[in-house]
């Protein structure tokens, strides 16, 4: 295939995704079935942003001809091993392996593989030749490079096992929110979202903020509480009683609204319905920490800039273009390395 009758398979994916025909929704509720924290609305909510932010023509396609893919380079193998952690949190990887000309061998996370599969399928019903470019496997073998998303305990494993290949090995990391006190009802509505969308547990939900010495808390969780909904869900309502019990028990302060518990802590990494926050005295000592943490943050929301720091408005953490690609490396060039070295 071309590189523009790659797109235009995308393309037609993103539209099929769009319709949200009766197929599909099928494949959401069978994906919730096998995953309980795949509810219906956060995969509708994965997919709307597949859709608007990778599929979207004149963005892929932009995006394509940044990088000058050659049309007639020997496909190699690429091995994905994907998270997840949230629907379809792989999605991005296949694609750019199948942008590249690669034939992606993937091995899809016992947590998410019914909608990779049926979206492997649905290409191959746009352009029967896209079968030529994709593989679902259970074990990896027979790869060039790869492509592995895991926890630190994996990522230690992974490196040790690919290291004479082409590789790109991804830890865990969070993300995290900058409060500054001139934030509005609205900035906080957004900022829920980077904290709620999926339970919290993508890399990219905000997990801590970092707020002014003698912050009152308040507004936040008054905002923050419009989201009590939230445990209802059986998952998240456990973790939420247990995080109670476990600091009433330890004896350790913590804020409550019903919906989150918001505890002080260093940690860049929070449980699941927990949000951590950590005061700061000034811009210059929170920019010198969020620097040196560095390689444990995935993307840092706020309302204002922070020099030498890339900071994206609230809201948008769990909406990334095609050019955030996680850690921060650019698997494009990685995917046209690879090729250039194995060739």
């Amino acid at each position: 295939m071309t590189l523009q009758e790659r797109i235009d398979a995308l393309v037609a994916l993103g539209e099929y995704i769009g319709r949200m025909e009766g197929r599909l929704e099928f494949v959401i509720r069978q994906s919730k079935l096998n995953n309980g924290w795949f509810t219906v609305e956060n995969t509708k909510l994965s997919l709307k942003a597949i859709e608007t932010e990778f599929l979207e023509r004149k963005k892929l396609t932009e995006w394509a001809n940044s990088y000058d893919i050659q049309e007639n380079i020997e496909p190699k193998k690429v091995g994905l091993i994907l998270a997840g952690n949230i629907p379809l949190v792989g999605f991005q990887d296949v694609m750019n392996t199948f942008v590249a000309g690669h034939h992606a061998l993937i091995k899809c996370s016992d947590k998410d593989f019914y909608l990779m599969r049926h979206f492997i399928k649905v290409l191959s019903e746009i352009n029967p030749d896209t079968e030529n470019y994709f593989t679902v496997i259970e074990r990896l073998a027979g790869f060039d490079a790869v492509i592995a998303t895991g926890s630190n305990n994996t990522a230690r494993y992974f490196e040790t096992y690919f290291k004479k290949y082409p590789n790109i090995i991804r830890r865990n990391r969070n993300s995290i929110g900058v409060v500054d006190g001139s934030e509005t009802e609205e900035n906080f509505r957004k900022l829920a979202d980077d904290v709620f969308n999926y339970f919290g547990l993508g890399c990219r939900n905000v997990a801590k903020i970092y707020v002014p010495e003698g912050y009152d808390f308040n507004p936040i969780l008054e905002v923050f509480h419009e989201r009590k909904l939230i445990v209802n869900h059986g998952k998240y309502k456990n973790n939420f009683d247990y995080n109670i019990a476990f600091h009433i028990l330890n004896q350790k302060p913590f804020y409550n609204n019903g919906s989150i518990i918001m505890i002080e802590s260093p940690s860049l990494q929070s449980r699941i319905a927990q949000l951590h926050y950590e005061y700061y005295s000034d811009k210059a000592a929170l920019i010198e920490e969020l620097a040196s943490k560095e390689e444990q943050i995935q993307c840092v929301v706020g309302n204002n800039s922070l020099e030498g720091i890339d900071v994206i408005p609230f809201g948008m953490s769990q909406r990334p273009t095609l050019y955030d690609y996680a850690d921060g490396v650019d698997v494009m060039d990685f995917l046209k390395l690879s090729s250039n070295c194995l060739l």
